[in-house]
């Protein structure tokens, strides 16, 4: 059994520490919240909080180093207490795109495949009048990863690959992925309005 060597407490301040924009907070909760979804799913709930943790953390110096991503996480991962074994899982997320560190474990492979595939659903269900993902379905999240021009910036080949290394169709990388954002997005929500309210308090006393 896979097991963090932080907290999930410690994890988060890490995260804040290079992460300021609530676009980045959300969707490292988001992904988080995914990953956790998937161990039950796939029979690691025992490692829940080792998947939940590499999820918070996935793309930590993304805002802050973009031009690095993956490629200077591990370095800010390992001064945060973050062991080997996940700064590669974390990592591996980039397989690809940045780095040559290639998805082997069946959570890299999660990581790898959901991660995309979460920004272009967040921003399918921007667009419904729910604003939500608990309406959504399948058929909708289709046509919307067939038009190219819509979230542009979510790689379809990205997400085409994460599905055939899971030896999944894409039909149900979808379905998964949405009931996994279904089941965190409550908690995201409400957490992300806190935050923003605390950050509102915290500049008028300024």
């Amino acid at each position: 059994m896979r097991e963090s060597k932080i907290t999930r407490d410690e994890a988060f301040e890490l995260l804040k520490k290079y992460n300021k924009d609530p676009f980045h907070i959300r969707h490292a909760l988001t992904v988080e919240g995914v990953m956790r979804w998937y161990t039950k799913e796939l029979g690691y709930a025992d490692e829940e909080e080792y998947w939940g943790i590499v999820g918070l953390l996935h793309d930590i110096d993304f805002e802050r180093y973009p031009e690095e991503h993956c490629k200077k996480a591990p370095e800010l991962l390992k001064a945060g207490g973050v062991d080997d074994d996940m700064i590669y899982s974390i990592c591996s997320h980039g397989y690809g795109i940045c780095v040559d560190v290639e998805p082997v474990h069946e959570m890299e492979k999660v990581l790898f495949a959901a991660d995309e595939l979460t920004g272009l659903i967040w921003s399918a269900a921007l667009m419904r009048p729910s604003k939500s993902v608990m309406d959504m379905e399948v058929s909708s999240l289709k046509k919307k990863f067939k038009d190219k021009k819509f979230a542009a910036g979510c790689s379809r080949d990205v997400i085409r690959t994460g599905a055939e290394r899971l030896g999944w169709e894409l039909e149900k990388l979808f379905e998964q992925t949405i009931l996994a954002m279904r089941s965190c997005e409550s908690d995201v929500n409400s957490f992300m309005g806190t935050h923003q309210a605390y950050n509102e308090q915290k500049t008028a006393a300024e």
